[in-house]
């Protein structure tokens, strides 16, 4: 049995999809290039799951959540070929300071930064379902923070930055005729 429980471990070193914290900006940096539309981009508080689909990449950064969710929304920005759309935890809007301190901070600080951005709240649970359906076919790049605040995950869906759904819809009613 202890042959068995070390060679699984080995074997789950072996894949895991996490990397060290200082690793997490190069590891964008490389990423952002080959990610496209439907590619997804969490920035994750501390208790958010390592998950197990090949796909999700798990990057841990020991950093303040805000300051990576600016950094990967500059970055995002700044790239060419993508446009984020920004999915945020319904449950948000309602987790009561009194049972989490600091959330009326974090929720001012959060949506200055998402000001004028295009931002949609879904329950958490859809959310997560949508990223494992995704994780079929696209991959994720989860970057984990070491914010301690519940439903303050920000999961950004990235989009074709030079195509719009407009001019999507205007191709295919030319293709109809």
């Amino acid at each position: 049995m202890k042959k068995f429980v070390f060679l699984f471990t080995i074997i789950l070193f072996m894949t895991s999809t996490s990397f060290s914290q200082s690793d997490w900006r190069e590891e964008l940096q490389k990423q952002l290039p080959l990610l496209g539309h439907r590619n997804w981009i969490l920035v994750v508080d501390a208790a958010y799951p390592l998950q197990s689909k090949p796909a999700i990449k798990t990057l841990a950064t020991g950093e303040d959540q805000l300051d990576v969710v600016n950094e990967v929304l500059a970055a995002v920005e700044k790239a060419p070929h993508v446009y984020p759309e920004i999915y945020l935890d319904k449950e948000l809007d309602f987790v009561p300071e009194g049972e989490a301190a600091g959330i009326d901070a974090y929720r001012e600080n959060l949506y200055r930064i998402l000001q004028g951005k295009n931002t949609t709240k879904v329950l958490h649970e859809e959310l997560i379902t949508d990223i494992d359906g995704a994780a079929k076919l696209f991959n994720i790049l989860v970057l984990k923070t070491n914010l301690t605040i519940p439903y303050t995950s920000v999961f950004i869906r990235l989009d074709c930055g030079y195509w719009n759904a407009e001019q999507e819809k205007k191709l295919r009613d030319l293709m109809e005729k």
